[in-house]
């Protein structure tokens, strides 16, 4: 090989190895921005700056600072592994049902869920809003994307089971938390659960990180895939494809209402689509026309409360 042959040869490997150690770390900061309860500083740093509330935005912000207001217990159990969860108990002096809220990926309970929180209250529920392991006051350095977090919807679950001797319970919650009640529908669910309420639920994890990726990092994922992998079994002790939503509701036995707006622009709505085909149990979906993520209940306020309402008449007893 001559010298011009040598040149062109290490310019070459240094150019791959440069582009391995760039999707290396470019695997890791995605990573760390879906696990890590302190987000990358680059992250941070590209992020852009809030431009100020849309109507719903404030609506969202008045609805969850009134939730926040209302008076509750702070409770504090401990997950199995060891990590203190925190939740807030709202005790309905006219109880008919309760609901296990788990909220959102790098989100607040008060304002995932302040929007449906005075219908709830005002139908009769009792309401343990759970603050997610590695967010908020909860503990936890990772967050699980739903494959932590379904153990621990299980253990609140339990918990209020204990507290309420046998009243009808939910599982209620949205977005990621939409996505850790149904990977927990196919658990071994006290008796008393008599029901799974999704807000626009991703499949899997790998799955919604494929999304995010390609949307907002394009990258192609089929090359950060093996990366994050490592990264996300080393970061919480299991791997994103060890169990998904419709994983577990192939295994359910109690019926599931799915939720979700066809202009979700984060968690495509084919995903709740395929969860509804996955589901063994009963199984009911709401499609909400020209909601964006999260906002169904907003958008369409009198469909969402009938069908809620008509869901808990069917399964309470």
């Amino acid at each position: 090989m001559g010298k011009k042959g040598i040149k062109a040869a290490l310019t070459t490997g240094a150019a791959l190895i440069s582009t391995a150690a760039g999707m290396s770390a470019m695997a890791k900061t995605v990573i760390d921005e879906a696990l890590r309860r302190e987000e990358p500083a680059i992250v941070r740093l590209f992020k852009k700056p809030w431009s100020g509330p849309g109507e719903l935005q404030k609506k969202s912000v008045e609805n969850g600072e009134a939730l926040k207001a209302v008076p509750m217990e702070r409770v504090e159990i401990f997950a199995r592994d060891g990590v203190k969860l925190v939740g807030h108990w709202y005790k309905n002096p006219n109880e008919k049902r309760v609901i296990v809220a788990m909220h959102g990926w790098r989100s607040r309970w008060y304002y995932d869920f302040g929007g449906s929180a005075r219908f709830w209250r005002e139908s009769g529920c009792s309401v343990l809003y759970a603050e997610q392991r590695g967010q908020g006051d909860s503990g936890g350095d990772y967050m699980g994307f739903g494959l932590l977090e379904r153990w621990d919807c299980l253990d609140w679950a339990n918990w209020v089971d204990a507290m309420t001797g046998g009243a009808p319970i939910y599982l209620a919650g949205i977005s990621m938390g939409a996505s850790t009640v149904l990977m927990a529908a196919g658990m071994d669910l006290p008796e008393s659960v008599r029901g799974v309420m999704a807000d626009c639920g991703y499949t899997s994890v790998s799955a919604i990180w494929k999304e995010v990726c390609q949307s907002s990092y394009h990258l192609p994922y089929a090359l950060v895939k093996p990366l994050a992998d490592a990264f996300c079994r080393r970061a919480i002790g299991v791997g994103p494809d060890e169990w998904s939503a419709p994983r577990s509701l192939a295994q359910c036995r109690v019926p599931v209402l799915l939720i979700h707006g066809t202009e979700d622009s984060f968690v495509p709505v084919w995903m709740s689509q395929e969860n509804y085909d996955a589901c063994a149990s009963p199984k009911e979906l709401l499609l909400v026309p020209g909601a964006d993520h999260g906002v169904s209940y907003l958008i369409d306020t009198e469909t969402y409360e009938a069908r809620v309402k008509a869901f808990w008449n069917k399964y309470d007893g």
